[in-house]
């Protein structure tokens, strides 16, 4: 059983493991979509926006519904919303910690220069 649900796990995100994928799901999180629409929003190729679509709709994130020509997309779970913020969050949380560690790096640049200005002086 550990095995399937890591194997589910891997295969989950390896299906999201694409800028315009997380895309095409931010925008799917907004409402129900068909591809036009999609590739209108992102000025993305058709061909592009649906390879994208087919993955996500391949690996049940995605449900696509038919009506009359085109084809609606939207969410099959809305969970998955929540996922991308905790990835957001996640992101947030290592920039914060870039921007200290830059400034930190820049304090100690300061005062090293300090310190060969007064022995230079």
């Amino acid at each position: 059983m550990w095995d399937d649900l890591q194997a589910f796990k891997a295969d989950f995100f390896k299906a999201l493991a694409h800028p315009l994928r997380i895309r095409i799901l931010e925008l799917l999180a907004e409402g129900h979509k068909s591809v036009n629409e999609i590739q209108t929003i992102l000025n993305s190729e058709g061909s592009t926006v649906s390879q994208q679509l087919s993955v996500l709709r391949n690996k049940n994130i995605v449900t696509g519904t038919k009506h009359g020509k085109q084809v609606v997309y939207s969410l099959r779970d809305p969970l998955i919303m929540k996922l991308l913020d905790v990835a957001k969050e996640i992101f947030n949380n290592h920039l914060v910690s870039t921007i200290s560690i830059l400034e930190e790096l820049d304090t100690s640049n300061e005062n090293t220069n300090d310190k060969e200005v007064k022995r230079n002086s």
